[in-house]
């Protein structure tokens, strides 16, 4: 195979073990390191040396319920992100955090800071939250409905980027001389007045190097797909198919390009989670490894989040009980949960066949093979419209980024897919982003040619 010209992004998400449910149990993860802000910090170091676009964090405000069986805690991703970027110098750093459990101003303060002294390298990933414990934790007395935080993500976005445009650019004056610090005609109130919020504003601090952080969108559900075709600028995705994958990619192109925008400014990034060996039957071997590793009591909790059906009284070595699941139900995860019915009636698994398919990276594409293999999947979804770069899952960390970047990331260069070198400074750079003008800027005028 050889490449089309098309430069892919790469983003390494970092799961404190690695992404199989299984990680922490094996023995050449670094469990006794998952606090330690050197792990990261040298995680993103490599990741960077490879001139990966980003790192990548998730995070929920509430503690996982199968917490018991894997190393599932959370810690906040600002804290970490501003190490990691005290730490490297071009890499950018994507964050996870919720709409629906944080108020625009304060996130727009301390994202504002994280890309003001990375120097332009952050990145937001928005999320609405599926856990419905989480409600629990902030005064509430249950979970809001998926459309009712969509909603309120719709307008909190709004709020936002209000919020990191009230500063025009060259509102800081810093003249010396004259004593003026900045042009107060240049820093603007909000004065937004919603169903959800009131925010005056302006934002205490500059507007930051990128202008705003880079938009990222986790989600895949109708009301993921019509948020992400406004706002997103890098989507996340979860598919196990290429048909999957190109279905999503051409709607999300569509649905940017009825919205008015360029369908160039939103980049798919799908998740896969590679097992690479120097043969296929090694790789194999490796991936049944860490399925060896599963405790059945976490994989079925896993599967209970994400069907709404409690399976732990069925054979795990019978057909999965397909009949028992209600899709007309409500779930806070709706797109994985589709992932999930898919596999079931494509492949119809054992129930414990389902488990080890979802227990390498929760609904991930999840690739077993050689690096050559490995590199003509990303190929392949690159150049059949089914991505523009992909979020690497490793199973198990350090390893399993390793292995990646040393024996895959060459072939990929080698066919003309991926940098060897950064071009640009920022994240926007990176995935080939323009920085966007504040809302509040004049506007050029416009020119009216008359016709004789």
């Amino acid at each position: 195979m050889t490449g089309s010209g098309k430069q892919l992004a790469l983003n390494l998400f970092i799961y404190p073990d690695g992404h199989h449910e299984a990680a922490w149990r094996h023995p050449d993860s670094q469990t006794e390191r998952i606090l330690d802000i050197d792990y990261y910090q040298e995680l993103a170091q490599k990741a960077e040396a490879a001139k990966f676009d980003a790192v990548f964090f998730a995070d929920g405000p509430s503690l996982a319920e199968n917490i018991k069986y894997a190393a599932r805690f959370r810690l906040e991703p600002i804290t970490v992100m501003t190490a990691i970027v005290a730490a490297t110098e071009r890499i950018g750093v994507i964050g996870t955090a919720s709409t629906t459990y944080t108020e625009p101003y304060n996130l727009a303060r301390q994202f504002a800071a994280l890309d003001h002294l990375s120097k332009g390298r952050a990145g937001w990933n928005i999320v609405t939250t599926g856990a419905a414990n989480a409600a629990l934790n902030f005064g509430l007395d249950a979970h809001p409905l998926h459309r009712d935080r969509y909603a309120r993500a719709e307008e909190y976005v709004e709020v936002i980027t209000k919020l990191w445009d009230s500063w025009e650019d060259d509102a800081v004056v810093a003249d010396r001389e004259s004593g003026l610090f900045a042009d107060t005609d240049k820093i603007h109130t909000v004065d937004h007045v919603g169903r959800f919020f009131r925010v005056k504003g302006p934002l205490n601090a500059p507007r930051s190097p990128q202008g705003r952080p880079v938009y990222v969108q986790a989600g895949s559900s109708e009301d993921g797909r019509s948020f992400a075709a406004r706002w997103a600028e890098a989507i996340f995705t979860a598919h196990q198919t290429l048909g999957s994958a190109q279905e999503f990619y051409t709607d999300i192109k569509s649905r940017a390009r009825a919205q008015g925008r360029d369908p160039h400014g939103l980049k798919v990034l799908p998740g896969i989670s590679p097992f690479i060996g120097s043969t296929a039957r090694e790789a194999e071997e490796l991936h049944e490894q860490f399925n060896d590793l599963t405790q059945p009591e976490y994989s079925l909790a896993q599967l209970h989040r994400l069907t709404g059906v409690d399976l732990s009284s069925y054979d795990l070595d019978g057909p999965f009980p397909r009949e028992v699941i209600d899709a007309d139900v409500e779930r806070s995860e709706g797109s994985r949960f589709q992932l999930v019915l898919d596999i079931v009636d494509r492949e119809q698994p054992t129930l414990r066949q389902l488990c080890h398919r979802l227990a390498g990276a929760r609904g991930h594409r999840v690739v077993t093979g050689t690096p050559d293999q490995v590199a003509d999947t990303i190929q392949e979804w690159a150049e059949q419209g089914a991505a523009d770069g992909f979020n690497v899952m490793p199973p198990w960390l350090p390893g399993g980024i390793d292995v990646f970047i040393e024996e895959v990331v060459p072939i990929l260069r080698r066919r003309g897919l991926f940098r060897t070198e950064y071009t640009g400074s920022t994240l926007r750079d990176h995935l080939g982003l323009e920085r966007p003008a504040s809302q509040y800027a004049p506007q050029p005028a416009t020119v009216h040619q008359e016709t004789a």
